[in-house]
């Protein structure tokens, strides 16, 4: 082995060494946020509003989506006695009315996805200050967020989600 690898072993074995006295030192929290925010009352009115606001897009979706397909079939029936002039026009104006329908679906899932940031960012912000006032009150150097991807084991005494969601309602 030479000079530079064996060096670099060495420098290796310091830094895990200090990343586990790191790890002793440094009290870790972990917490659910998106249990805290389903859960909390905010939380829970949003989802509400958002429901009922998408439900009642959807129901106006579907309408237009019902008379699309009306006019489609009543042009199928008609279309034999329609010259081809006239077949191309209708074909045009009902290609453009789907578009249109198709505009305005794309524009309803952006209206409601703006409308869901829009309430969900001071719920988020609201459990983040809570969830900074509990770690500090109960020492956490470091409070995570409980996710698989993220946390693969914790004990349960680190989790604060519950208190979390108690200060929250």
């Amino acid at each position: 082995m030479n000079k530079t690898a064996i060096a670099g072993i060495v420098v290796s074995f310091f830094a895990l060494g200090s990343v586990a006295a790191f790890a002793d030192e440094v009290k870790i929290g972990i917490v659910d946020m998106q249990k805290c925010i389903q859960m909390s009352e905010s939380g829970k009115k949003a989802k509400s509003e958002l429901e009922s606001a998408f439900n009642k897009k959807k129901k106006e979706l579907q309408e237009q989506e019902a008379s699309l397909k009306k006019q489609q079939e009543e042009y199928q029936k008609k279309k034999s006695a329609l010259s081809e002039t006239a077949q191309r026009e209708q074909e045009r104006k009902l290609q453009e009315k789907f578009m249109k329908y198709q505009e305005v679906v794309q524009r309803s899932q952006a209206e409601i996805q703006k409308k869901e940031q829009e309430m969900s960012a001071p719920i988020i912000q609201n459990v983040r200050n809570r969830v900074s006032e509990i770690a500090k009150k109960k020492g956490f150097g470091i409070v995570l967020e409980k996710n698989d991807n993220i946390v693969i084991y914790s004990e349960d005494k680190f989790d604060i989600t519950e208190e979390v969601m108690k200060s929250l309602n």
